[in-house]
């Protein structure tokens, strides 16, 4: 009722712009139905007893731009969809019990590590705490390595087997080709060998029909 008339409101989630319930005694999880406030800019729960994650579909509040959920009992990882929010230039998530590495983007690498200090077990940057996988080596980088290496191998062995062919082919026919000595000495040395080829197969041959009669 405005002015002694009856309004509707349409789309409600938009109008609502912020909320700000900071100290407090309230306890208990973060409400879902907070995410589908679709129109929210500022939201405000800081100093309360709250417990249980963050929702994880906390990025669907594209318009936010301050988000303050300090000094609570909020547990486990920080969602990855709170950095798709663009808009956010404000956020504190400091002395609460959230751990795993601070999703990565730019939103969320821009803010101080002030804002998440009191976390024992978050890491990642903007945190001076490295995260165990950070010190790892990537294994498509090892992959990589060992593919370059295993390319490298069998060029070199190609390559080599194909000059191994050619200088021995060349050492072989060179002489046969140029030297006519050489090649009346090969000759003979083949017709000497097919000759005695053709007698031990000869011999083998009649014995063989000997002893079949």
């Amino acid at each position: 009722m405005w002015k002694g008339q009856d309004y509707m409101f349409m789309r409600p989630e938009f109008l609502l712009k912020s909320i700000d319930l900071s100290s407090n005694a309230l306890s208990g999880k973060i409400p879902r139905e907070l995410v589908s406030l679709l129109g929210l800019v500022s939201l405000n729960l800081s100093r309360n007893q709250l417990s249980g994650k963050i929702p994880k579909e906390i990025g669907n509040l594209k318009s936010l731009e301050f988000l303050d959920l300090s000094k609570n009992n909020l547990s486990g990882p920080i969602p990855p969809s709170l950095a798709h929010i663009d808009r956010l230039s404000v956020l504190d998530l400091s002395n609460n019990n959230l751990y795993g590495k601070i999703p990565t983007g730019t939103q969320l690498q821009s803010f101080n590590a002030s804002c998440y200090e009191g976390n024992l077990d978050l890491c990642g940057l903007p945190l001076s705490k490295k995260c165990p996988e950070d010190n790892m080596l990537p294994p498509q980088e090892v992959n990589q390595d060992e593919e370059e290496d295993a390319s490298l191998f069998s060029r070199e062995f190609y390559l080599s087997m194909g000059l191994g062919f050619i200088v021995g082919f060349w050492a072989f026919v060179g002489p046969l080709l140029f030297n006519q000595t050489w090649r009346q000495a090969y000759y003979k040395f083949v017709n000497t060998v097919t000759d005695k080829v053709h007698v031990i197969v000869a011999v083998y041959v009649v014995k063989y029909l000997t002893i079949r009669d």
